[in-house]
């Protein structure tokens, strides 16, 4: 009786044990590789939003952004990591802002959304929406393109409105930025 008990413990308890160092192991083989990519990532997503001679990472009240400056150290725009949860979970983006308040462009880091669906969202015609907008961003689903307001995507508003409200939260921490320069 105690054979029929012991015998499929022990088995399981071996495997997990394989299994629980196997994981470990490739866990320690990749954990740098996937680190630099996610840092290349971020690089490659800054250039794309404001092209710059370099990126200087600054903090307001606990929120971090990006200074894109040119070769002389003049500020050409900054860039914002925000997110905001959609359908699928949190979609983490960073937006480029000019000196105008403007946005110069969105770039996706992380979005889990529905495949054919939310995942519209990294497309270029949606994203091609925020160029240029400023302001308090709304999302509206009649097709109209009046200046603030963002098209949704069929059968996926909940993404459409997280990216919005991630790229409006960086539109706020621009005018905290601007605020904070000009009492300075």
């Amino acid at each position: 009786m105690k054979k029929d008990i012991i015998i499929p413990v022990i088995s399981l308890l071996l495997i997990c044990l394989v299994s629980s160092a196997l994981l470990g192991g490739v866990n320690m083989i990749t954990k740098d590789r996937i680190a630099d990519l996610a840092a290349q990532t971020v690089v490659e997503a800054k250039s794309e939003l404001i092209p710059a001679a370099s990126y200087e990472d600054k903090d307001l009240d606990g929120t971090a952004y990006s200074v894109a400056l040119d070769e002389n150290g003049k500020v050409l725009g900054y860039i914002f990591t925000t997110s905001a949860n959609g359908y699928g979970g949190a979609v983490k983006l960073m937006t480029g802002i000019d000196l105008h308040g403007k946005v110069t462009g969105v770039s996706l880091l992380e979005i889990n959304e529905t495949p054919g669906l939310g995942m519209k969202a990294k497309n270029e015609s949606f994203l091609q929406q925020f160029v240029d907008a400023s302001g308090i961003l709304t999302v509206v689903k009649d097709g109209s393109s009046a200046p603030g307001t963002v098209q949704a995507i069929t059968s996926a508003t909940i993404t459409t409105k997280a990216v919005t409200s991630a790229v409006n939260k960086a539109l706020g921490i621009y005018e905290s930025i601007k605020e904070a320069e000009l009492n300075g």
